[in-house]
Formats: C-alpha cells, sequence, structure tokens
C-alpha cells in the first residue's frame, strides 16, 4: 500500500481483452491480453500522490494525457501497488532481466529500454516486481 512518502513504484495491472492504442509520441501500439507492470518515480513533492492520480485516470475520473501509462490506464484493472526506496531505473531493469518488455514505453526522460513490463502469468509477474524492489 502507498503512502504519503517518495520513492518508486510499480503498478500491477489486468488488461482483459487485446487493445491497439494510440500512446503519444510513441504512436499506435498493441496491447495483449494479461499483466502489465508500469514502473514510475514518486521523487516529487507530491511523492505517492502520483499513485493516486493513476488510480483517477484508471478509474475514468481523470481524463488528461500527461504520460505514456495514462493511455493505457482506461482499460485495466489496477491489481496491486508495489512500492520502494529503491531508484526507479534501478527497479525497472532489474524487472526487465525477467519479463518481456514494451519497448519505449514510459522511458522518455531516461536511458533505460522501457518502463512497462509484460507477463501472462500473474504470479512470475508479481515475484519479478516484488524482487525487483527488494533488492
Amino acid at each position: 500500500m502507498e503512502d504519503a512518502g517518495k520513492g518508486t513504484y510499480t503498478l500491477i495491472m489486468s488488461l482483459k481483452a487485446p487493445r491497439r492504442l494510440k500512446v503519444g509520441a510513441l504512436g499506435e501500439l498493441y496491447f495483449d491480453e494479461g499483466y502489465y507492470a508500469y514502473t514510475g518515480s514518486a521523487l516529487g513533492s507530491g511523492g505517492f500522490a502520483r499513485v493516486q492520480r493513476h488510480r483517477a485516470v484508471a478509474d475514468g475520473k481523470n481524463r488528461v494525457r500527461q504520460w505514456h501509462i495514462d493511455y493505457l490506464l482506461p482499460y485495466v484493472e489496477i491489481v496491486e501497488v508495489v512500492t520502494s526506496p529503491r531508484p526507479e531505473c534501478a527497479v525497472a531493469a532489474e524487472i526487465d532481466r525477467h519479463l518481456a518488455r514494451v519497448p519505449r514505453f514510459g522511458c522518455s526522460d531516461c536511458q533505460c529500454p522501457t518502463h512497462l513490463h509484460f507477463s501472462e502469468n500473474l504470479n512470475k509477474m508479481m515475484d519479478a516486481v516484488k524482487k525487483a524492489h527488494l533488492i
């Protein structure tokens, strides 16, 4: 569960049906049915308030599209949020060692290959994400 602190979060999300979505400057992307893990930073003045903003987008209460993840959120269910004080890119890189990536997603301000990962298996995803936050 997130709090008012600062650090890194990973949203674990379920997409119930495959979709094609236009994702800002990335253009049209295809998303398979399954589970997605999006890793982001909550280091700004609002801390984990960003997670609450993502929940509002997923619930249809906020229609502003500011980040890549905002284009996917209206179509997913947020299953869990994992947080830690580890650096965002370190968490994303560790998850990347274990799960398939959605190239260039959510990483326009860093050198990472992605901050969005995919798995058909929720248990495999949860294991990879939780280990990445603990290292």
